[in-house]
C-alpha cells in the first residue's frame, strides 16, 4: 500500500509539472537524436574520405608508372633517332667520298680518251716476201710544226698535279708551266685546277715574267670567283704589279683582297702592302 501511494503520488507530481518544462525535455530529446544522427553521418564521411583517398594514392601511382614508361619509352626513341642520324652522317661521308672518287674516275677517263689520239700506231705486219733490210720510213716534222704532246695515258689528277709541283720546287718553272696547263686542259672541272692555275702565276713571278704572272692570277680571280685562292690571287697579283712598277695597280689589287678578305691571311698582308705603298709617297 505504502508502495502505491508513492507512485501515486509521483504521477500525480508528473502530471502537475507545467507545460514548459515538458516541451523543452522533449526539444533537448530531440536535439540528442539529431547530434547522434550528424555523429553517424561525420563517420560515414569520413569512411568515404578514407577510402577516396586510397582511391587517389592508387591512381597516382599508377599514373606515375605510366609516365614512367612513357619516358622510359621516349629515351628509347630518341636513342634509335640518335644512332639513326650517326648512321646517316656516316652514309652521306661515305657518298661523299664515292662521289669524289667517281670525279676522279670519270677526269682519268676523259684524260685516256683525250690521250688515245697520241698513242702510237703498231706498223701493219709486213707481207710476205718483203726485204726485211728495207727501212720504213720514219715520220718528219715539218718547219714550225710542234712535237706531239706527250702522252698522259694513266696520270690521275692528284699525280699529274704533283708531278707539276715538283718541277715547281724544283725550279723547272718552264716545266712547270707547261704541266699545270696540261692539267687544267686535262682536268678543268677538277677542284686542284684553281690552285693549278694560281702557280702558273708564281711560277711567272718566280721566273721574273710579271706580266705574264698578272695575267696568270687575273685568270684565277676571273675563271675561279668562288676558290679559296682569289684571295691570294689578289695579293700576288698587287705583289708582281709592284715588282713591274704599277703602284697604282698594285694597290687596287691590295685593296680588293683586304676590302673582298679582311679576315683571311692574303686581306692582312694586302693592308701591309698598302702601307708599304702610301709610305713611299711623297
Amino acid at each position: 500500500m505504502r508502495y502505491a501511494s508513492t507512485l501515486a503520488l509521483g504521477l500525480s507530481l508528473l502530471c502537475a509539472l507545467p507545460q514548459p518544462l515538458r516541451a523543452a525535455d522533449r526539444e533537448h530529446q530531440q536535439m540528442v537524436a539529431d547530434i547522434r544522427m550528424l555523429q553517424e553521418q561525420s563517420q560515414q564521411l569520413a569512411l568515404a574520405i578514407s577510402a577516396l583517398s586510397e582511391a587517389v594514392k592508387s591512381l597516382s601511382a599508377k599514373l606515375e608508372l605510366q609516365g614512367e614508361a612513357a619516358r622510359k619509352v621516349a629515351a628509347d626513341q630518341k636513342l634509335q633517332i640518335d644512332n639513326m642520324g650517326s648512321d646517316l652522317r656516316v652514309i652521306r661521308e661515305r657518298s661523299d667520298e664515292t662521289n669524289v672518287r667517281l670525279s676522279s674516275l670519270d677526269q682519268e677517263v676523259e684524260a685516256l680518251r683525250a690521250a688515245i689520239p697520241t698513242l702510237p700506231v703498231p706498223a701493219p705486219p709486213e707481207p710476205a716476201g718483203a726485204d726485211p733490210s728495207a727501212a720504213s720510213p720514219s715520220p718528219t716534222v715539218t718547219a714550225g710544226q710542234t712535237p706531239p704532246t706527250p702522252s698522259i695515258a694513266g696520270l690521275s689528277p692528284r699525280r699529274m698535279y704533283d708531278q707539276a709541283f715538283a718541277d715547281y720546287g724544283a725550279g723547272q718553272y718552264a716545266l712547270a708551266i707547261q704541266g699545270w696547263e696540261a692539267f687544267i686542259r686535262t682536268f678543268p672541272t677538277s677542284d686542284l685546277a684553281p690552285q693549278a692555275q694560281f702557280f702558273i702565276g708564281e711560277s711567272q713571278q718566280s721566273a721574273g715574267r710579271m706580266v705574264e704572272a698578272v695575267t696568270a692570277y687575273n685568270e684565277v680571280i676571273k675563271r675561279y670567283p668562288a676558290s679559296a685562292t682569289v684571295p691570294d690571287a689578289y695579293y700576288k697579283r698587287g705583289l708582281a704589279q709592284e715588282k713591274s712598277g704599277d703602284l697604282e695597280a698594285a694597290r687596287e689589287s691590295w685593296q680588293a683582297a683586304v676590302k673582298g678578305y679582311p679576315d683571311s691571311d692574303a686581306g692582312r698582308l694586302a693592308k701591309q702592302g698598302l702601307d708599304r705603298v702610301a709610305a713611299r709617297k711623297p
